[in-house]
């Protein structure tokens, strides 16, 4: 994918193609980048010039595309990782074709997790979870107000124009309407807009909140949902309630949703699993509840958001006696003798954009995964537009590779081309109950494929990544949410 300088935005510092540095979703304190990281950054930012050099390109050119991040990837290959590594020739980051070779693909792409925020309503004068979208570099879009560079508008060109993304998944936000960043019917016209230039793109998640007011009337609101604004799935966050106190799937609160959602029709439900909210209680971030409510309901399809990682916990191999972290999913479906290919699946939203930067977790992950849930079971997810536009992570995905070594150890399946067909997009597209194929054949030929094909011509660039980066921007964040997400 070339990406050119984009002009409308102010002229800004030099950024790597690959974003290794802190970043958050906004739910979870920014990672300070390890020794590792830093001696990454530190090589790419050094070699840039002298590939550029070579290449005969400015190093503006190079970093805004294919060898840009060619330079970040084979830089990451240097910091001593040995489980996993990134596909990518040395003469990559001076040649544009085996750049392309490496990071480009024709893959369909279905992003799972995406998010905006409708800029035109109050809601930012009672609830201010969001204000420090305020210091991140895409409020500087040129728009009148910060805010609206988290619009439909930007959203749509973040997603659909400035990545390979071709469907996605506009999930929901655990807040009361009046409040909401963005409510259902909001997110409807985000449809309806999508579809005048690509119909079928665009699919919508339901917000049920069992902990959140009356249950009844929560349960009793998924019918308008399933009904009239047609959703494709649940969404629920488990580890979210009033006084930082969740509850479980499992439970009488996550039961009667899953009741409704059987009797509805509608049987796929997207359950925030990890990632732990500042201000509420790990227990319910765990995964013990996955598996029992798995099996007792076969006909349902859970898609465990997040894949239960908790980022200070860390991902190796599985150990059966940790609590939280991936391994407390692969566990709960282990207890109910649930194996690979049974109805949970796993989302990498926010959790491929932060360990992709560590091979070494990025292996165990995605290894842990495709053994105990099965390669037909992971979908893909970046959490855009909270990170800006999702090239790098898909480019980065490309590009991964599990080392043997660490597949022989552990009994880790390769992360080969089809599997990575898989997971960018066949997973997805079954889920959501479309035909890949004929899917893929229409989002080459419609209005939308037109728009980006002539956005890239006349000079798309790269977008950094948005999201609190320090301690201190998470903390006033936080503050600010009252201990919502």
């Amino acid at each position: 994918m070339p990406r050119h300088p984009r002009k409308s935005l102010p002229e800004q510092a030099e950024r790597l193609p690959v974003d290794l540095g802190p970043v958050s979703n906004g739910e979870f304190f920014p990672l300070a980048p390890t020794a590792p990281v830093l001696a990454a950054r530190q090589r790419a930012s050094r070699e840039a010039g002298e590939h550029a050099r070579r290449a005969g390109m400015s190093r503006r050119e190079l970093l805004s595309g294919a060898c840009g991040t060619a330079t970040v990837l084979l830089a990451l290959n240097q910091t001593g990782c040995s489980g996993g590594r990134y596909a990518v020739e040395p003469d990559a980051a001076v040649d544009p074709a085996k750049a392309a070779a490496s990071v480009g693909g024709d893959e369909l792409i279905f992003d799972v997790q995406t998010h905006h925020v409708e800029p035109t309503r109050d809601w930012s004068t009672r609830n201010h979870a969001f204000d420090f979208l305020a210091r991140t570099e895409q409020a500087r879009c040129g728009a009148e107000r910060w805010l609206d560079c988290y619009s439909r508008d930007h959203f749509l060109r973040a997603v659909f124009l400035e990545s390979d993304t071709d469907v996605a998944v506009l999930s929901a936000l655990a807040e009361v309407p009046r409040n909401n960043p963005l409510t259902i019917e909001e997110a409807v016209r985000t449809r309806e807009q999508m579809d005048r230039a690509g119909p079928g793109r665009l699919h919508l998640h339901g917000i049920v909140l069992p902990n959140g007011g009356p249950l009844q009337d929560q349960v009793d609101g998924m019918e308008a949902l399933a009904e009239r604004h047609r959703v494709a799935a649940w969404k629920m966050y488990p580890v979210w309630g009033p006084g930082g106190r969740g509850y479980w799937l499992d439970g009488a609160l996550g039961t009667a949703v899953l009741d409704q959602a059987r009797k509805l029709g509608v049987k796929t439900v997207a359950v925030h699993k990890g990632i732990t909210l500042p201000g509420m209680d790990s227990t319910y971030s765990q995964c013990r509840d996955i598996g029992p409510v798995a099996r007792r309901y076969p006909d349902l399809t859970f898609l465990v958001y997040h894949a239960g990682v908790e980022f200070d916990v860390g991902e190796g191999p599985y150990d059966v006696g940790r609590a939280l972290g991936l391994d407390s999913l692969i566990r709960s479906l282990e207890e109910n003798d649930l194996r690979p290919g049974a109805n949970v699946y796993a989302d990498l939203g926010a959790v491929w954009k932060i360990l992709m930067r560590d091979p070494d977790q990025a292996a165990h992950l995605l290894g842990k995964l495709l053994k105990h849930l099965g390669e037909d079971r992971v979908l893909w997810g970046t959490d855009s537009i909270w990170f800006g536009p999702p090239q790098d992570q898909i480019e980065a995905f490309r590009a991964f590779e599990i080392a043997p070594e660490l597949q022989q150890k552990h009994g880790y399946p390769a992360l080969t081309r089809e599997v990575k067909r898989k997971v960018l997009g066949l997973n997805a597209a079954r889920v959501y109950g479309v035909d890949a194929e004929k899917l893929r054949q229409k989002v080459r030929a419609d209005d939308l494929a037109r728009a980006r094909a002539e956005w890239r011509e006349t000079g798309a660039d790269w977008v950094p990544a948005l999201g609190p980066r320090t301690r201190r921007e998470m903390l006033a964040l936080w503050r600010a949410r009252n201990g919502r997400p």
